[in-house]
């Protein structure tokens, strides 16, 4: 053990300790507690997605390093994807980076894009990964709320303008939004995208969930937008699409000089990953619509149930327009203190949530909002509704 007084942690992450999921999956499993703290499913993906893994694995395909890039039958897969939805056409030898995950596209963009002294306007609550590498990379977060209104949290634009600075390198922008469920509209993102452009601004846009939209809502990537193209790194992720959280395969879309950056941070994280799984992806990216609208129906379903039972329990329930979680007001069952129902709710109602106060930088703005995640098996959330009621009464 080193004798000198300086803490052996980096100062720049001493903030973040051990990830609120680590503690309440803990939690979870000390108390036999349903988890819907967590976000991963409780059950696996298409069989034939899976099957087409251990056909690559068998035919020796990706046991060893795959290119640095991403195998060539994924880099193509991701960029018919973008061009059969949403009409972006991507050169997948130059403009197409596959990652570990979307938390390892994150980290690797953030790590090349942003130098010390450097301002990154975040929407806040945000996945908690955004604020540790931005601190990683010496930059410093500025957070632009969203307020609860009308039942759904939404984009102040004016103070998305007004945090904007001579310091600001880039826009981080998270739609469908993780844990808050908005899913930013047209105006929203036509706004976004004009700020951008004004100012000059590189944006990253996490849309990990752009498949799981509900009631009708739309996803509309930011790079679609007059002038964006050439200014945002879009991340993608097969885990959250496709029920395989474990495989652990995400992916950027950008021009080339913004990939070739992003490819010198990446090469020094992971340097490549999850070699026979690309190939597993590469075909679940080929399925036929009717997969993603049968997805969506099954979530918005388990969602409608989850709902339902939150708000028989007494908490004020937002709308869900996307991703799989919902997030909910406690004070109307007379609490005001997330961390403590958290920690508590185990105990009274053998259900474990995760409070959103660990997604803002102002904690008191995030207080009274806890999240949980419907992604689970029918007869798992009908238990947590059935539990969940021990509060009401």
């Amino acid at each position: 053990m080193t004798s000198s007084a300086r803490p052996l942690l980096n100062r720049s992450l001493a903030e973040f300790g051990t990830t609120i999921f680590a503690e309440m999956s803990a939690l979870a499993l000390r108390t036999e507690s349903i988890n819907l703290g967590q976000g991963f499913p409780d059950t696996d993906g298409p069989e034939e997605i899976r099957e087409a893994a251990v056909r690559a694995l068998r035919d020796g395909r990706g046991n060893q390093y795959p290119p640095g890039p991403g195998v060539p039958e994924l880099r193509l897969a991701v960029a018919a994807h973008q061009e059969r939805l949403y009409g972006l056409a991507y050169d997948p030898d130059t403009e197409v980076l596959v990652t570990a995950g979307a938390t390892e596209a994150i980290a690797a963009a953030l790590l090349a894009l942003l130098e010390p002294g450097d301002e990154v306007v975040a929407l806040e609550p945000y996945y908690d990964s955004y604020a540790a590498c931005i601190a990683m990379a010496g930059a410093r977060r500025v957070p632009v709320t969203l307020r609860p209104s009308e039942g759904r949290f939404r984009l102040d634009l004016d103070e998305l303008r007004a945090a904007v600075t001579d310091r600001t390198r880039l826009l981080l922008i998270n739609t469908p939004h993780n844990p808050t469920g908005t899913v930013l509209t047209r105006e929203e993102l036509a706004a976004v995208a004009e700020l951008a452009v004004e100012r000059d601004l590189l944006v990253v846009t996490d849309e990990v969930y752009e498949h799981l939209v509900f009631d009708g809502a739309e996803h509309l990537p930011l790079a679609t937008f007059p002038g964006m193209r050439e200014r945002t790194v879009t991340i993608g992720s097969a885990g959250k699409t496709y029920s395989f959280t474990g495989w652990k395969v995400g992916w950027v879309t950008a021009p080339p000089a913004l990939v070739s950056a992003v490819r010198s941070a990446k090469q020094f994280l992971t340097y490549v990953a999850s070699g026979p799984f690309q190939y597993a992806v590469a075909e679940a990216l080929a399925l036929p619509d009717t997969y993603f609208a049968e997805f969506r129906a099954d979530m918005q379903a388990k969602r409608d149930l989850l709902a339902s039972g939150l708000t028989e329990a007494g908490f004020e329930v937002f709308t869900s327009a996307g991703t799989y979680f919902i997030t909910t007001d406690i004070r109307p069952l007379g609490e005001k203190d997330g961390f403590a129902f958290c920690r508590n709710l185990p105990e009274r109602a053998g259900v474990v949530a995760i409070p959103n106060a660990v997604f803002y930088d102002d904690k008191e703005a995030g207080a009274p909002y806890v999240r949980f995640a419907f992604c689970k098996r029918n007869e798992v959330l009908h238990q947590a509704v059935s539990r969940l009621q021990r509060l009401a009464s």
